[in-house]
């Protein structure tokens, strides 16, 4: 079982911004791009360097999964705007809500980058 790693303020490396993901497209791009570079320096042995560049590739990483989560966020609160809706009939509401619901599921989900 891996332990958690806390490192004291004197061994932590420099804080990056990382690419940032502006788009649901975006975030999807950077996530194929990061995870195989990520994939490809943890096959390297871990050397300091590689550390180092793993360290700097999170900020990408963690940047698009901010992205997804809000874009899944809002996508929740559309299907439950669908929800409610339905249960009082109000079509014009359903059908708004679902387009946008279907919109970003497609684009989350099923979008080839």
């Amino acid at each position: 079982m891996a332990g958690v790693v806390h490192a004291s303020e004197d061994e932590r490396y420099d804080h990056f911004e990382g690419s940032e993901s502006p788009t649901i497209e975006a975030a999807l791009a950077n996530l194929v791009e990061y995870n195989q570079k990520l994939q490809e320096a943890m096959e390297g042995g871990l050397t300091p360097q590689e550390m180092a560049d793993i360290h700097q590739m999170t900020y990408t990483l963690e940047n698009a999964l901010k992205r997804l989560d809000e874009e899944l966020e809002a996508t929740a609160a559309s299907l439950e705007e669908v929800h409610l809706a339905s249960e009082t009939m109000q079509g014009e509401i359903v059908s708004e809500q679902g387009r946008a619901y279907l919109e970003k599921v497609q684009k989350i989900f099923f979008s080839q980058n």
